[in-house]
């Protein structure tokens, strides 16, 4: 009888094996590299139209049930964003090193590191300065939308 680090071992082996052979068999709809591309264009929108508090705009890449994890650690809801885009504390952002795993043909993960500038003299409560980003996107039709959105703070280790 084997061992259950064994069998868990195993069934991590066999999903590694089957998400390598997905990817090579070319069953995405976009190659990893164009993926990248894409998506993190489709990021950095959400970010720019959160800084220039378009709205409308925005609503055009979420889903209607997008949710969040801000760098606060708390779930948020759309309607949360959509509001506290009023304010329009994003100055500035900058993404880098991303990268993306494509989960199904309707299914995609990027993830990033984000640099947040916001406004002199903002209170604690605001998004810290470096960020790990992670973005859900999936496919309605023949548009990505973002569905889900989790800001980690990077900090140094205590």
């Amino acid at each position: 009888m084997k061992s259950s680090l064994q069998v868990v071992s195993m069934g991590l082996s066999l999903l590694l094996l089957s998400t390598a052979a997905l990817a090579q068999s070319g069953q995405g709809t976009e190659s990893s590299g164009s993926l990248v591309q894409i998506l993190t264009e489709k990021s950095a929108e959400v970010q720019s139209l959160r800084k220039s508090k378009d709205v409308n705009g925005i609503k055009l890449l979420l889903t209607d049930d997008f949710d969040y994890v801000g760098g606060d650690g708390r779930l948020h809801h759309r309607d949360e964003l959509l509001g506290d885009m009023q304010d329009g504390t994003l100055r500035d952002f900058k993404l880098y090193e991303p990268q993306a795993v494509q989960i199904d043909s309707n299914a995609a993960l990027l993830t990033y590191n984000a640099i947040i500038d916001m406004r002199e003299g903002d209170d604690p409560g605001m998004a810290p300065r470096y960020q790990k980003v992670s973005d859900l996107w999936v496919k309605q039709g023949s548009d990505w939308r973002l569905k889900f959105e989790q800001a980690t703070p990077v900090r140094p280790i205590d």
